[in-house]
């Protein structure tokens, strides 16, 4: 397979595959770390969720100026080794059990981020532009792709036994120390990099980047104070004041207007001849954003599912391999100090202290008759991080089924435009969240547990839009831009992305306050129902732009 490949391939798919191990290894516990009442930070599921949200969104915003810094000042391989380096230490570091340590954690891992993220991906393009490797590109990419999901899949498995075995710290550690593995593997593959890695400068028609931190960059920053700053109205289940639900939310919402300002005016100030494709492309910002706010609901919400609302306890044979690989702990069904939550599993606090009760374990506060133990007797239940492994397997199974798919349907010349993909992609998402909605109603509105194939069903229709829209992004941002603001477009991308995993947190933080979970899910249909049909309604004129610019 890597012989008809550059030599750099293997080193760079590894590096993707260890740095991807340990982001997604962190991810998969951050929000259970945060709302551990015992060795965590004993946080609400609106306080977490809002915290997760405003990260992801802001992990998804520096790879635009990373990139930018990597192609003009510094080259791609110190912007590699920079960014891999400050991750490892930011994973590191959030094990700490100090809230100030995690911040500084969580700001080194979103700036490194930003260094990585986009120049591995970019050197990878460098390589497959040379002549004899320019029919494998998309192969290529394939197999890139593939290290990011099979480090995403296995990495929660080495999340789950060392938080079992050894506490969260030890778990963030591993993260580390993938990143550290995905770092030394790179430069292990230098001699084959050859001048890849050089910077190319300032091209001819790039905006320079004074005044990109002029225009976009300072307003940004001045708008998010000013929305920290301002206050609204005080209320029952808005203490702080805050307009849009926290500091954190109103922030990035201010932070937004330069931007999004700023994006508008490429379009009323291009030439005639951009305008359609920069319209294009700024109405699939608009549309994708909803589908990352719901996707991204995999570390918030559908976490908060599998670990409360979920039948998590094995037997037999499956026990006894969960047991020994230790992806699972046994609880004991006995009355005990434990944390107060109400019968919505809302944690109970009072002046900022968690209550506390003598109680069962809360996972048996909504398990069935037939299920609950006998005094004093233990189950096994699988680590609920497990959970996030199932969204990366699905994308190793189905990702060769829908490339077949789409070669099959290339070569009876009845292939849908990328458009038509993205469109039907949004479709298939909003079909997902109903599995959740009929899960909400077999579990009596999660007064019992339900099997965690629900989960499964959900995660394998939306990984099918996933691989419907998410390949398509980048590839026609590239296509369509105008060369001279290619980049700037990329970056309005990624700030999409960005503003959908915000919006995604911001959802999670109201799992609280719906009574009935199946409203919860009937938003989130809503949302991807509207990105849908707006999408359907801009097929035509997006096909025609694609066409009017020779891509077929």
């Amino acid at each position: 397979m890597w012989k008809t490949h550059p030599k750099a391939l293997p080193y760079l798919f590894l590096s993707e595959m260890w740095e991807r191990f340990g982001y997604y290894l962190m991810i998969g516990i951050f929000t259970l770390y945060l709302k551990d009442v015992e060795a965590g930070f004993a946080m609400t599921e609106k306080e977490a969720s809002d915290l997760y949200g405003t990260f992801i969104a802001l992990v998804f915003l520096t790879p635009f100026i990373g990139g930018l810094i990597a192609d003009r000042y510094l080259g791609y391989k110190k912007s590699i080794v920079i960014g891999g380096l400050m991750m490892g230490v930011g994973y590191f570091m959030m094990g700490i059990h100090n809230l100030p340590m995690l911040y500084v954690a969580m700001t080194l891992v979103i700036v490194g981020n930003g260094f990585f993220k986009p120049n591995i991906s970019t050197l990878l393009g460098n390589f497959y532009n040379e002549e004899k490797y320019i029919a494998k590109k998309d192969e290529g990419y394939n197999i890139f792709y593939m290290g990011i999901n099979v480090g995403a899949f296995i990495c929660n498995f080495f999340g789950a036994a060392l938080q079992i075995l050894l506490g969260w710290q030890y778990a963030f550690m591993a993260a580390g120390l993938g990143m550290f593995i995905g770092v030394i593997v790179f430069l292990l593959g230098t001699k084959h990099y050859g001048n890849k890695t050089d910077k190319k400068g300032i091209q001819e028609g790039d905006m320079p980047f004074s005044k990109i931190v002029l225009y976009i960059l300072v307003p940004s920053v001045i708008f998010g104070i000013i929305g920290w700053l301002l206050k609204g109205v005080a209320s029952d289940i808005n203490l702080d004041s805050a307009i849009f639900g926290s500091d954190s939310t109103d922030a990035f919402i201010f932070a937004c207007i330069p931007v999004v300002y700023f994006y508008g005016s490429l379009y009323f100030k291009a030439r005639a001849e951009d305008k359609r494709p920069i319209g294009a492309l700024l109405s699939i910002f608009a549309v994708v954003i909803l589908f990352w706010a719901v996707f991204k609901l995999n570390g918030s919400a559908l976490t908060t599912w599998a670990d409360r609302y979920t039948d998590r306890e094995i037997s037999g044979t499956t026990k006894a391999v969960f047991n020994s690989l230790k992806l699972s702990k046994e609880i004991e069904y006995k009355k005990d100090s434990t944390e107060l939550y109400d019968s919505s599993f809302r944690l109970q606090k009072e002046n900022g202290e968690v209550k506390k009760v003598v109680d069962y374990p809360v996972y048996f506060r909504n398990s069935s008759k037939e299920k609950t133990p006998q005094e004093g007797s233990k189950v096994s239940i699988w680590a609920t991080n497990l959970s996030q492994s199932i969204n990366p397997g699905w994308v190793i199974i189905l990702t060769p089924l829908i490339v077949a798919f789409f070669t099959f349907l290339r070569s009876r010349k009845k292939e849908p435009s990328t458009p038509t993909k993205i469109a039907f992609g949004l479709l298939i998402s909003a079909l997902s969240v109903l599995v959740m909605v009929a899960a909400v109603h077999i579990g009596n509105n999660g007064t019992e547990k339900v099997s965690v194939w629900w989960l499964v069903a959900n995660y394998g229709i939306i990984t099918i839009g996933e691989l419907f829209l998410s390949p398509m992004g980048l590839s026609i941002v590239s296509k369509l831009s105008p060369k001279n603001i290619t980049a700037l477009m990329m970056g309005g991308w990624f700030l999409a992305t960005s503003i959908g995993n915000k919006l995604s947190g911001v959802l999670a933080s109201m799992w609280d306050t719906y009574d009935d979970k199946a409203n919860f899910f009937w938003v989130n249909f809503g949302l991807l129902m509207f990105a849908t049909v707006l999408m359907f309604a801009l097929v035509k004129n997006l096909n025609k732009v694609m066409k009017d610019h020779g891509i077929n």
